[in-house]
C-alpha cells in the first residue's frame, strides 16, 4: 500500500503507480543513455507531462548532516533555478536533498525525489510529509524498486545513479569525505554530466570532498547564472522572461520588467528610471512588489528578473 497521508491523493490517476519499461518509448532519454540504466522505472506522479518530461533537469545533493547556511543555500539555488523553469532533482533524504527539493516547493514549482526503496513507503519516514507535497505540486517520486521493496545501505548508491542520469548536471553543496553525494558526482562524471561544487570554509568538515571535486576539475558555481552559462541554457532563461511578461497585467510593471530584460544586464533605479519615463516614486512602488513577489531580485549591480 502506499504511504496513509497520500490517501485522499491517490483517488487521483497520478498518484497510482505506474511501471516503464527501458524498451518503452516514454523511458526518459538521458536515463537510457547511461551504462547501467534499471531496465524499469516506478513512477508517482505527473511524469509524462511536458512540464516535466521535456524540462531541463538539475540534480541537487549533498550531506545528510548539511549546517544551516548549505541548507539555506540548497533552497536558495533550487528555487531560483526552479524559476527559471527548470526541475530540481534528488533524493529526498534528510538535510541538503530535503533543501532541494523545499527550495522548488516554495516558489510553487515541480520536483522529482528517487528512492532506494519502493514507492509503497516513504524512507525516512521524516520525510512523509515532503513526499506528499512533491506530489501535490505536480512533481513525481521514482524508484527502480517494486511497491514493496525495503531499504538497503547498498541500494543508496544504485538510486544516486539515477539521480545524475536523469540530469544535465548535478550540483554538490557540503560534501564531507566520505559521502554519498561524491559517488553521485563521479557517476555524473562517467555519465557525460556537468558536475558543480559550491565551495565553502577551508576548515568544514562538510567541505572536504567539495573541495577535492573542485581540485579534480568539477566547476565552482556561486550562482544560478554559472550554472545556466556553463550549460549553455542562457536562452531557456530569456524564454522564461519572455513567458512571465506574457502574464503581467498591470502597466506599470510591465514596461520595468521590458527595460530589465531588454538591457540584459542588472539596472539600478536610476537608470530605470532613465529607460522608463516613470515618476521615481512609481518606479520604487513597482519595483518594491516585484522584489516582494520574487517576480525579480536585488542584487549588488542592480535588479534583474528571476
Amino acid at each position: 500500500m502506499l504511504f496513509n497521508a497520500l490517501l485522499s491523493y491517490n483517488n487521483t490517476m497520478e498518484s497510482k503507480i505506474k511501471s516503464i519499461s527501458l524498451k518503452d518509448v516514454s523511458y526518459p532519454l538521458l536515463l537510457k543513455e547511461i551504462p547501467n540504466p534499471p531496465s524499469n522505472l516506478y513512477v508517482l506522479g505527473r511524469f509524462f507531462d511536458e512540464s516535466i518530461i521535456n524540462v531541463p533537469k538539475i540534480a541537487i545533493v549533498g550531506t545528510r548532516k548539511a549546517s544551516a547556511q548549505g541548507k539555506a543555500f540548497a533552497r536558495k539555488i533550487s528555487g531560483e533555478l526552479t524559476r527559471m523553469g527548470l526541475i530540481i532533482v534528488s533524493g529526498l533524504a534528510m538535510g541538503i536533498d530535503s533543501a532541494a527539493h523545499e527550495g522548488a516547493l516554495e516558489v510553487e514549482g515541480k520536483t522529482i525525489a528517487v528512492l532506494a526503496n519502493g514507492l509503497g513507503k516513504i524512507y525516512p519516514a521524516l520525510n512523509q510529509n515532503l513526499g506528499e507535497k512533491v506530489l501535490e505540486f505536480g512533481g513525481v517520486i521514482i524508484s527502480e524498486h517494486g511497491s514493496e521493496t525495503p531499504y538497503f545501505k547498498g541500494q543508496f548508491l544504485k538510486r544516486n545513479r539515477i539521480i545524475s542520469g536523469l540530469c544535465q548536471a548535478v550540483i554538490v553543496i557540503e560534501a564531507p569525505q566520505r559521502s554519498g553525494s561524491l559517488a553521485t558526482a563521479r557517476l555524473a562524471a562517467e555519465q557525460g554530466r556537468e558536475v558543480f561544487v559550491v565551495p565553502g570554509p577551508i576548515n568544514h568538515p562538510n567541505y572536504v570532498g567539495s573541495h577535492q571535486l573542485i581540485r579534480d576539475g568539477a566547476r565552482l558555481v556561486g550562482s544560478v547564472e554559472d550554472v545556466l552559462e556553463d550549460l549553455g541554457l542562457a536562452n531557456h532563461k530569456a524564454e522564461i522572461a519572455s513567458r512571465l511578461l506574457e502574464k503581467i497585467k498591470d502597466k506599470n510593471q510591465l514596461v520595468i520588467l521590458r527595460a530589465i530584460r531588454e538591457a540584459g544586464q542588472p539596472l539600478n533605479v536610476d537608470k530605470i528610471v532613465q529607460l522608463t519615463k516613470l515618476e521615481p516614486q512609481i518606479v520604487g512602488q513597482t519595483l518594491t512588489f516585484l522584489v516582494i513577489r520574487e517576480i525579480i531580485k536585488e542584487t549588488e549591480k542592480g535588479y534583474t528578473i528571476g
